[in-house]
C-alpha cells in the first residue's frame, strides 16, 4: 500500500511537471489552445455565476478575529463596571483580558470549532464552546490568584466577565450559525465547481457529492469532448455545457473555484492532455479519486465531504494571502506616492511643456484571468503617432519617442502613474507585467510563441516584477525574450511570499540602471 501510494505521488508530480515544461518548452512550435467562443446556452449559465463568493477560509478568519476583539472588549468593560477592590490597573487587566482572549480561540481551534459545519451547527456544538471557554477562563484566573492574592470582591468582577463572555459567545454563535445557513442557501458561501468528462463517472461522483451533509459544492456543469454516445447532453440533472476549449473561455468570465476532472487514474494521456489547456486558469483543479480501488493514507488526499480528491494545481494566492497581498500593495503604493509625486509633478510639466497632447497615455492591457484592464503611463509618443494597441514595439531610435519621452521610458518614470491602478486593485506592485493586448514578438502574438503563456495571468500583474529585475524588460524583438520572461513569471507565480515580493521591490530602483532594452 506504501509503494502504490508513493507510486501514484511521485506519479501526479510528473504529470505536474510535464504540463509546466510542455508548455514554457523553448522548441514548443504547436498550435496554441486558444478559448473558444461560448455557445448561447453556456453563457446564459456563466452569466448566472458572474457574481463572486465569500471564502469560507476568510470567513473563519474573520470570526476568529471578531471572537478575539470582543472577549477582549468584554474583560475591560467588565473592569470599568466592576472595578473590584482597586488592586488592579487598567493595563494590568487588558493583559489578563488579551490572554483570556487568546487562550480562547485556541481552545475553540484544538476543540474543532472553527470550521463551516461546526459553525453551521445552531445548538448541539455550544456545549464545547462554552467548555473551552470555561476551561480557558479557569486557567487565567488560578494563574492570577497564585501570583497574587484575589478577593472576594475582586472574584464577582471576575464572575461577572465570565458570565458576560459565556453569554455573548454563546449567543453571538447562535445568530452565525443562521448567517452561514442563509448565505449557503443563496450561493453567497458556495464552492463552485465545474466537472470535466462526463458519462458514468461523472454520474457517480454527482450523487457522491450530493449525499455529503452540509454540502457546500455548487456544480455549475460539465464540459466534455466526448460526443453524446460517450458523454450524453445531461448527466444526474446536470447539463454538458460545451468542450473543454470552451470551458476556458466559460471559467475567464465566471467566478470558478474548482475544476473537477472525472476520469480514472489510470487515463494518463488524457489528464495530461486536458490539465495542458486547464492549467493556465486561476482555480484549482482536482481529480476525483471516488473510483479508484487504490486506497492511501488520508494525507495523499484532499476531500470535498468525504469524497477523496488529488490535487493537481491549486489556485496561486488564496484566501488571506490574497488579503495580505492587497494590504502590502496599498501600503507601499502610497508610500510611493508620498516620495515621488516631486518626481511625477515634474514629469508631468516636462511632457506639456515640450509637446502637444495629453499629459497620460492609456493602454489595454490583459490582467487577471485574462481580464481587458486600462493602464496609465505617462505619455512619452507625439500624440499623433501613439499605438494604444501596442502591436508596433518600440525600438532603439524609434522616432515616435519625444525626447522626454526617451528619458522617461529609460528610467521607467513612464510606469509611475501605475501606482494608481494599484490603488484601484487593476495591478500588484509585484507580479507579472501587463503586456499589450495585441503585443507581439516579430509578428508573432506572445500566446502563439510560447503555449503556457497565459499561464501568468492566474496572478494580478504588477507594476514591477521578477522578470524585470533579471533584466527580461523592454523591447521583444525574438522568441526567447518572451520564453525567458513567462519563464520567471511562472516561478514568481508557483514561489510567491510577501518576502519574495519585498525583495523584488527593494531590487527593482537598484535593477533600473540597466537600460540596455528599454528605448
Amino acid at each position: 500500500m506504501d509503494k502504490a501510494e508513493k507510486s501514484v505521488q511521485i506519479d501526479l508530480e510528473a504529470l505536474r511537471k510535464q504540463v509546466s515544461e510542455t508548455n514554457q518548452g523553448a522548441g514548443d512550435t504547436r498550435e496554441p489552445v486558444l478559448p473558444e467562443s461560448l455557445n448561447s446556452y453556456a453563457r446564459q449559465i456563466a452569466t448566472q455565476f458572474s457574481d463572486g463568493t465569500r471564502s469560507p477560509a476568510i470567513i473563519i478568519g474573520q470570526f476568529r478575529l471578531f471572537e478575539f476583539i470582543s472577549q477582549f472588549a468584554i474583560g475591560l468593560a467588565a473592569f470599568y463596571i466592576w472595578p473590584g477592590n482597586g488592586d488592579e490597573t487598567f493595563w494590568g487587566r487588558a493583559l489578563v483580558a488579551a490572554i483570556a482572549a487568546a487562550l480562547l480561540v485556541v481552545a475553540l481551534q484544538t476543540a474543532d470549532s472553527y470550521s463551516i459545519p461546526a459553525l453551521r451547527a445552531r445548538l448541539h456544538l455550544l456545549p464545547r464552546a462554552f467548555a473551552a471557554w470555561a476551561l480557558m477562563f479557569l486557567l487565567t484566573v488560578s494563574t492570577i490568584a497564585l501570583l497574587n492574592h484575589v478577593g472576594w470582591v475582586q472574584m464577582q468582577a471576575y464572575l461577572a466577565w465570565f458570565v458576560l463572555g459565556a453569554i455573548f459567545l454563546l449567543s453571538s454563535r447562535f445568530l452565525v450559525a443562521y448567517g452561514i445557513r442563509n448565505w449557503a442557501r443563496n450561493g453567497i458561501m458556495e464552492r463552485r465547481a465545474v466537472l470535466v468528462g462526463g458519462g458514468q463517472a461523472a454520474k457517480d461522483l454527482i450523487r457522491l457529492l450530493e449525499q455529503q451533509p452540509n454540502n457546500d459544492i455548487r456544480i455549475c456543469g460539465i464540459f466534455d469532448d466526448r460526443g453524446e454516445k460517450r458523454s450524453p447532453a445531461m448527466v444526474a440533472g446536470y447539463p454538458k455545457l460545451g468542450t473543454v476549449a470552451e470551458l476556458v473561455e466559460f471559467t475567464r468570465i465566471t467566478r470558478i473555484d474548482m475544476l473537477i476532472i472525472a476520469l480514472p487514474l489510470s487515463a494518463e494521456a488524457r489528464i495530461l492532455q486536458l490539465l495542458k489547456k486547464l492549467w493556465v486558469l486561476p482555480v484549482d483543479i482536482r481529480l476525483a479519486a471516488h473510483a479508484n480501488r487504490l486506497r492511501f493514507r488520508p494525507r495523499a488526499y484532499s476531500h470535498v465531504g468525504s469524497v477523496p480528491m488529488l490535487d493537481i494545481f491549486n489556485k496561486p494566492i488564496r484566501d488571506w494571502d490574497s488579503v495580505a497581498k492587497r494590504c502590502f500593495d496599498i501600503f507601499f503604493a502610497i508610500v510611493a506616492l508620498v516620495l515621488l509625486w516631486p518626481v511625477m509633478l515634474a514629469t508631468a510639466v516636462s511632457i506639456k511643456a515640450t509637446s502637444k497632447g495629453p499629459v497620460f497615455f492609456m493602454q489595454k492591457r490583459h490582467g487577471f484571468n485574462n481580464e481587458i484592464i486600462n493602464i496609465f503611463k505617462f505619455r512619452s509618443m507625439y500624440s499623433h503617432m501613439g499605438d494604444p494597441t501596442g502591436r508596433a514595439a518600440v525600438t532603439k531610435g524609434d522616432p515616435r519617442v519625444t525626447p522626454v519621452g526617451r528619458f522617461i521610458r529609460k528610467s521607467s518614470i513612464d510606469e509611475l502613474p501605475q501606482l494608481f491602478n494599484v490603488l484601484k486593485g487593476d495591478l500588484s506592485l509585484v507580479g507579472p507585467r501587463p503586456h499589450a493586448v495585441l503585443a507581439q514578438a516579430r509578428d508573432r502574438a506572445f500566446g502563439d510563441v510560447v503555449e503556457g503563456y497565459f499561464a501568468r495571468h492566474r496572478v494580478k500583474p504588477g507594476v514591477t516584477g521578477w522578470a524585470q529585475i533579471n533584466g527580461w524588460r523592454g523591447e521583444v524583438d525574438n522568441d526567447d525574450k518572451i520564453k525567458f520572461r513567462t519563464a520567471y513569471d511562472l516561478y514568481y507565480i508557483e514561489n510567491w511570499s510577501l518576502w519574495f515580493d519585498l525583495k523584488i521591490l527593494f531590487l527593482t530602483p537598484f535593477r533600473l540602471f540597466n537600460t540596455e532594452n528599454a528605448y
